[in-house]
Parts: structure tokens; C-alpha cells; sequence
């Protein structure tokens, strides 16, 4: 396929996807693939990589059972790719709530329509890389295409904002192909790159509950939204649990420390053992 090379054919008609474009989303692609495996999936688990990322990184995961696609960047056009680079996207519009690391890089990001080019599966459930599945959400390939939480980590008043670090989709040419037409227009700018793209490419998103996509800051600015027993998946926004100094670590230890055992992969966390914020 176009844009794709993928390691070994698809093995199931359902599919978990995330984007990985340099080792350090590597390293989280594999804590995310190992909470999949322990969740007793049957679906197929593909890590799309680009050409930033050593097999090296990549052998961990690809130990873990993992499909790899190799994906190239789109083809978007100079312009579109000047206007969209870290510096001009971070000076045109800044991070104000929390700190976006080095390694970010946002114009990356759109390869993650590629999977829309992924017609051997029937339906996917996409998943960044600085997540954590900590229940099975199997349930998800079931519903319908576009669904997503909001962007709720400060307050409700958030509820009508989209986060593009879940969704459902289902993988066709045709909405590939619309899909870049769309994109890439004179003079049009995505102020959170593959966010604000999905948001307006489907205006009538489905909304899923906010435990399906958890923002780590939602432990410390909305504490009461948070029980264990319901966190679906568990989102890294901002700050990553594998950066050293970690600018957030007294606030965020517990989540740090959940992330670290999955990366380690010995033994899945005793997850009704772990206290909810006060």
C-alpha cells in the first residue's frame, strides 16, 4: 500500500494503533503495547513507525507481538510543512498549561491519518503512544466512526473540546484520500496538528466518557473525576513518565511509578490496590 510497509500480514479484522516517530515514543509504545497484551486483547496491535525511529527501538515491542507498519510522512506541501514545524507551531501557538518535551514533533503527528489506509482491518481504535490501557475497551471496536473524549483535564467547561489521543475509526481509501485534501489548503494552520484537524474533519464527533481517555492532570485539577476502578485508559499529556528530571514528579508520582511497571513488564499492577487522589 502507498505510504506503508508492514512487517507481516494482518492477523485479526480488529486493531489497535498507535505512532511511534522517535525512540523516545518508542519506549512508550512499548509500556503501551505490554498494558494491551495483559488485557487479554484478541485484536491485532500495530505500532506505525517513520523513518525516525532504529529498529533497535523498535525490537522490544516487535518481541511483545506487535504488527510494525513503517509509514511514510504525508505528502503535504512545503508551506503546510514550514508553517507546522515545532518552532513556528510552538511560537504560533504556545503550550501554556503544561510543557511539551524536546522530542515532540508536532508536524510528525499527521502520519496518523495513514491509518485510514489500513483497509485490512474493518475497524481500529487508535492510541497514542504516552498511553496506558488499563482496562479492556474491546467494546470500542464496535462503535462507530468518529468517537472520542474531550480534552478535560482543567475543568468542565472543557467538555466540548475533542483530545485526539483515543478514537475509533474506520479505515477506508476514500476517507484517506478526502482526508488530504482537506489538509493540506493554502494558508491553514492546525493549531494542535492532527487534533484540530480531527475536530473539524468530524464536526459531529461521539463523545466517550472521560475515562476512556484520562488526562494525567486531571489527578491534581480535578481529583474528584478520578477513580480507579473506572480509568479506562490512562493518557501522558504534556510532561512523559520516562523523562528524567520529570518537571511534574512530586505531583504526579503514583502515575509515574504505574507507568514504570508496565515499561517493566514482569507483572501487571495490582490496580485495585492503588488509592485514588485526595
Amino acid at each position: 500500500m502507498d505510504g506503508l510497509t508492514a512487517s507481516g500480514p494482518a492477523r485479526a479484522k480488529h486493531a489497535y494503533v498507535t505512532l511511534v516517530t522517535n525512540a523516545d515514543y518508542a519506549l512508550g509504545a512499548r509500556a503501551l503495547v505490554q498494558s494491551l497484551v495483559w488485557t487479554g486483547t484478541a485484536a491485532d496491535l500495530v505500532v506505525m513507525y517513520t523513518g525516525g525511529v532504529a529498529q533497535s527501538d523498535l525490537a522490544p515491542i516487535l518481541a511483545l507481538g506487535a504488527r510494525l507498519v513503517q509509514v511514510d510522512l504525508l505528502p503535504t506541501s512545503e508551506g503546510f510543512n514550514t508553517l507546522h514545524a515545532r518552532r513556528n507551531l510552538h511560537g504560533a501557538a504556545p503550550f501554556t498549561k503544561g510543557e511539551k518535551p524536546s522530542f515532540h514533533t508536532p508536524l510528525d503527528n499527521f502520519a496518523k491519518l495513514r491509518l485510514w489506509q489500513m483497509t485490512d482491518y474493518t475497524s481500529v481504535v487508535f492510541l497514542d503512544a504516552d498511553t496506558l490501557v488499563l482496562q479492556n475497551i474491546d467494546t470500542l471496536f464496535d462503535y462507530p466512526q468518529f468517537c472520542a473524549a474531550p480534552n478535560v483535564y482543567e475543568g468542565l467547561a472543557d467538555f466540548h473540546r475533542m483530545n485526539s489521543g483515543v478514537f475509533t475509526a474506520r479505515p477506508s481509501t476514500e476517507t484517506y484520500e478526502a482526508m488530504l485534501a482537506e489538509l493540506d489548503q493554502p494558508d491553514v494552520f492546525w493549531r494542535r496538528t492532527d487534533q484540530t484537524f480531527l475536530e473539524h474533519y468530524f464536526p459531529d464527533w461521539h463523545g466517550l466518557p472521560v475515562t476512556y481517555n484520562m488526562l494525567q492532570y486531571v489527578w491534581f485539577n480535578m481529583p474528584q473525576l478520578w477513580r480507579w476502578s473506572s480509568v479506562k485508559v490512562l493518557h501522558y499529556q504534556y510532561e512523559k513518565p520516562w523523562q528524567v528530571p520529570h518537571p511534574k514528579a512530586d505531583q504526579l508520582e503514583p502515575l509515574i511509578t504505574l507507568w514504570h511497571q508496565y515499561l517493566d513488564g514482569k507483572r501487571a499492577p495490582d490496580l485495585a490496590s492503588l488509592e485514588n487522589p485526595e
